[in-house]
């Protein structure tokens, strides 16, 4: 071979090897990365190719589902509902990257891509027939979602409703308003879909956001109940414990004077018991105690509820992006003034309505709290069960005796001082907060906590009205009673 022929061939090697190397970078390292690439639209069409999964209520109502399009796609999302079982679902998109709800959390099994189904996938191979996605049962109740969500958005509240079953977790209704319509992002017009996306995420109420799990308030009176639950589990307190109060109390190092809402708040000579100050929501009692405490003893007791920690609620890496809410917090190192606001729920104190709900359900299951869960199983589509959510225990937050004599305390809230909130022939647990929030305090985060019946915890429910000029008990309260009363009938 002379030297020309042994240069071109040298150069076509050469030109061989390159080109092979390209390509494995383009289909094995790279392989992810192109087909998330909004650009590639091969990638959407074969998302779109097939039926993804349908996304269900606990009672099999269809939430979300696929239908057939007479365009490129193949395949429309449409969401029944949409605004009501958003938080829930989620939205899916040709141009919008799916982030948040069910349709995020589980999206390998709703497009059909996950390992589990390799078996269906393998058979759709088989028989040339549709690789569909597997279907997602939800612990959702349709009647409690419905309920929950008509009373915030009927009075036009920005606010969340979360109930959980307090023996398992499972979340039964989650709400949140304002909210959107998914609908408006599973249209075929990329045009129309980022126009609509872009509105959405520039609207001063955040229609997208979760106030549920992704937003943090703070949480007024009903953080009460963690630093009772802290001094009961102290060894130094019982219900009936007597209490410094009065009418006013000076924080610390301070000239600023913390009084009450009413004058049964104050106790007599200065003094009330534990669970008289928890009932009449005594400030100057509990801004004391947490003082007395310390605020390393709240926090571990917080600690216990699920605070300082971002709380998976579904999913995993495995099956999508899951969905998580973010950590609560109560503050560290605190000088003993602010210690005395944040023992308040007021100050550095920031809860999710999530997390509420978790420290009224724990209360109610005799201080275990279990892991809060929004599936109930998963269905391929020959309807064979690829997974079923099993309870499962979170922590320990208290002796079953600091959770029982929490309880009757949480009913004297309702007999002695929140009447409104009583259900007839039923025992109710609950607690009121209302946390002053804006310039001056001139505005209120109105909550309500608790569950029912009190003797026998069937429901847990966290409600939170944001920015209104009023208590907890009168804005949340009717609501967490409409939910319970419902709840109860079923």
């Amino acid at each position: 071979m002379n030297k020309s022929l042994r240069q071109i061939f040298t150069v076509v090697v050469i030109l061989f090897v390159i080109l092979g190397c390209s390509t494995t970078i383009f289909t094995a390292f790279r392989a992810n990365e192109l087909n998330s690439d909004p650009r590639n639209r091969r990638a959407l069409y074969y998302q779109f190719s097939a039926p993804r999964g349908s996304i269900l209520a606990s009672d099999g109502t269809v939430l979300a589902k696929s239908d057939p399009s007479n365009d490129a796609f193949s395949y429309q999302r449409s969401y029944s509902s949409g605004e009501e079982y958003a938080p829930v679902t989620g939205f899916f998109s040709i141009s919008q990257n799916a982030d948040r709800g069910i349709e995020a959390s589980r999206a390998a099994l709703l497009s059909g891509t996950s390992n589990a189904l390799a078996i269906q996938k393998f058979k759709a191979l088989l028989t040339g027939t549709e690789n569909k996605g597997a279907s997602i049962e939800t612990s959702i109740s349709t009647k409690l979602q419905d309920v929950a969500y008509q009373a915030l958005s009927s009075q036009g509240y920005d606010g969340a409703v979360v109930a959980i079953v307090p023996k398992t977790g499972r979340i039964v209704a989650m709400v949140s308003t304002p909210s959107y319509d998914p609908n408006v992002l599973a249209q075929h017009d990329t045009t129309k879909v980022n126009n609509a996306y872009a509105q959405l995420t520039s609207n001063s109420t955040n229609p997208m956001l979760n106030r549920a799990t992704s937003e943090l308030y703070p949480p007024g009176s009903t953080f009460k109940t963690v630093v009772a639950a802290a001094a009961l589990e102290s060894g130094k307190y019982q219900a009936d414990t007597q209490i410094p109060a009065g009418s006013a109390y000076t924080l610390p190092n301070t000239a600023t004077q913390l009084t009450n809402a009413t004058p049964a708040a104050n106790g007599t000579n200065g003094q009330l018991t534990l669970s008289d100050a928890l009932a009449y929501s005594s400030n100057t009692a509990f801004a004391q105690l947490g003082v007395t405490l310390g605020g390393d003893a709240i926090a571990e007791q917080a600690k216990k509820f699920g605070f300082g920690q971002s709380i998976t609620v579904d999913g995993s890496a495995s099956t999508g992006s899951p969905m998580k809410a973010v950590a609560s917090t109560f503050p560290s190192n605190l000088p003993s003034d602010k210690l005395a606001l944040a023992s308040i729920g007021q100050g550095d104190t920031l809860e999710t309505p999530l997390q509420n709900a978790m420290i009224a359900a724990a209360i109610a299951n005799g201080g275990t709290l279990m892991q809060p869960t929004l599936v109930d199983r998963v269905r391929a589509s020959d309807l064979s069960t690829i997974s079923e959510t099993s309870p499962t225990v979170m922590s320990q937050t208290m002796s079953s005796n600091t959770a029982s004599a929490l309880t009757g305390m949480m009913e004297d809230v309702v007999t002695k001082e929140s009447p409104t909130l009583a259900i007839d022939g039923v025992k109710v647990a609950a607690k009121t907060g209302t946390a002053q929030i804006g310039t001056d305090n001139q505005s209120t985060d109105a909550w309500v906590m608790g569950f029912a019946p009190a003797d026998n915890p069937q429901i847990a429910v966290a409600v939170v009205v944001h920015n209104v000029n009023t208590f907890g008990v009168t804005a949340a309260g009717p609501i967490m009673k409409q939910v319970m009363e419902e709840a109860l009938k079923q």
